[in-house]
């Protein structure tokens, strides 16, 4: 199969950097069902745009390219070991030429191969057909969303829900408070797979195959396609909305599988994926290795939304036209505040929740091991004033040997709450950027130091590296590219304040409703 490694690496790439038209259309749906102006909208427009862009640079729609997990159907006797090796032959030359982020980090000592090479990475799944073609899949799943996957043993109870049992009303509890859990900090609105029955480890994996489902195919079991319907329709009831801004959509598609399990044992494992729904297949001739068919319909050229503007022309506009902004009464004026860094504290002061932010100037990343490291050590640069953004992002060199940024989106902030507060404190830091929101302790730290949490779109990587025109340099390359500290000269980087110096938080607020909202739910739906 001379073609067999081309194939995959072209498998790649579209995966990366193309939405498959079923997508398309369910974000196009869920644009319409928002009213214009509103945060879902214009943040779905954001979305929208960053799809366009990413499809015409060839460049991944996320930064966060997810573990490549493959599934490969071929005929019996086919050359696997041949196959496996070449797959990871495609991993490492797409990722060489950033369409993957290096995202394989050794769990002991945290450091990143830098190929997306290593033990249990990339996944790869083989099993046997009576076809004589070979089918290859392949899912790219962020680690955001990721970490909102969830797994319930029942019975149990279910906050907000009460009792869950071992019945098909007990799984509706599970997959309706598995959307709750999410808030935005799996880069909602997003689909759900889910797997009931199995082992702990079978559950979930049930619940991840179910994610290469069509977004528009009809269930095979009555049962199951009952459920699938009623948390599509009640789950966009709870107002969480796309990045946990509140909105009439939270949930782009549900799908529900099932298996046998033990007597002593019922999980319901759920699979959250985020609105980059990045999974595509490939149907390859077995002597040659050549691509046939696509399995799912791929990206169309039409427009996702016919008011963005053409991306070469969208690229010299000013992107607080398309940036998350705040639902307002008629009478409210939306406001939109240009932040120079460093930026004082009396700035900071006079932002609230709701405001629309354009930072100019020098901009820091931070992720886990950088925020890790300084709660101990002094910063290479002065971050008095300074803006840092939670982002891992895709970079690569150019022919004069620069860097450059190719993909840039937020990373999921809770997981810095434990370093947050500390570290606006001892270093004067005045805006944090990322998605999802933070916690307590960082919303306390906000308010008695004078900063504030700006929510950037998560997922939208070819929309915000436009913003970064010049790497200023970097630090810490030794905790890999996407934990490194890029200091990065920006112009026009649009985020909303969802956290400000007042003690107010938009994401407290969308929680605490939701929660309100999920409770009318308890009483049986299904006999």
């Amino acid at each position: 199969m001379q073609h067999f490694l081309q194939s995959v690496y072209d498998l790649i790439v579209e995966t990366s950097t193309n939405l498959p038209a079923d997508v398309r259309r369910a974000i196009r749906n869920a644009q319409s069902l928002e009213d214009k102006g509103t945060r879902a909208a214009l943040s779905l427009s954001t979305i929208a745009q960053n799809i366009e862009m990413a499809e015409t640079n060839v460049s991944p729609i996320c930064q966060d390219t997810g573990m490549p997990t493959f599934i490969i159907h071929c005929p019996v006797g086919a050359d696997q070991i041949t196959m496996k090796r070449q797959i990871r032959e495609a991993v490492a030359q797409a990722t060489t030429d950033s369409k993957l982020r290096t995202n394989s980090v050794d769990s002991l000592t945290g450091a990143n191969t830098g190929d997306n090479l290593g033990p249990g990475t990339p996944v790869i799944h083989f099993e046997q057909w009576e076809r004589d073609d070979i089918e290859v899949k392949l899912i790219l799943k962020g680690g955001g969303c990721e970490n909102k996957n969830i797994q319930y043993s029942l019975p149990a109870e279910i906050p907000g829900l009460g009792k869950a049992g071992r019945d098909l009303d007990g799984i509706r509890k599970c997959v309706m408070h598995s959307v709750y859990q999410a808030q935005g900090q799996g880069c909602s609105a997003g689909v759900i797979g889910v797997g009931i029955g199995g082992d702990r480890t079978t559950g979930y994996e049930l619940a991840k195959h179910q994610l290469f489902r069509s977004l528009d195919d009809v269930n095979p079991n009555e049962d199951l396609r009952k459920l699938e319907d009623y948390v599509m329709e009640n789950a966009n009831k709870l107002g969480i909305g796309t990045m946990g801004f509140g909105g009439q959509v939270t949930l782009l598609g549900c799908k529900v599988g099932v298996m046998n399990r033990l007597p002593a044992s019922f999980f319901v494992s759920v699979a959250y994926n985020c609105w980059a729904y990045r999974r595509q297949g490939v149907v390859l001739n077995a002597q040659t290795g050549e691509i046939e068919d696509w399995v799912y319909e791929r990206g169309s050229d039409q427009p996702m939304n016919e008011a963005t503007q053409p991306v070469a022309a969208a690229e010299a506009s000013q992107p607080e036209a398309v940036a998350a902004a705040p639902d307002a009464d008629e009478s409210d004026e939306r406001r939109e505040i240009v932040l120079q860094t460093p930026i004082s504290e009396e700035q900071i002061r006079q932002l609230k929740v709701g405001d629309v932010v354009i930072i100019n100037g020098m901009m820091h990343t931070g992720r886990d091991a950088l925020h890790k490291y300084l709660m101990d050590h002094d910063s290479p640069v002065d971050l008095n004033g300074a803006a840092i953004y939670h982002c891992g992002p895709v970079m690569s060199k150019d022919q004069a040997g620069n860097w450059k940024v190719r993909a840039a989106g937020p990373t999921t902030s809770i997981r810095e709450e434990p370093y947050q507060g500390d570290i606006i404190k001892k270093f004067g830091i005045r805006a944090v950027i990322g998605k999802g929101g933070m916690g307590p302790k960082t919303l306390a730290a906000l308010k008695e130091h004078g900063g504030v949490y700006l929510n950037a779109i998560g997922g939208a990587a070819q929309y915000y590296a436009r913003c970064f025109k010049k790497v200023e340099g970097v630090d810490f390359m030794e905790f890999g590219i996407p934990e490194a500290m890029w200091h990065l000269q920006t112009e026009g980087f649009a985020a909303i304040v969802t956290m400000d110096s007042h003690g107010n938080s938009l994401h407290a607020d969308v929680e605490k409703n939701s929660l309100q909202k999920l409770e009318q739910f308890k009483e049986p739906v299904f006999a």
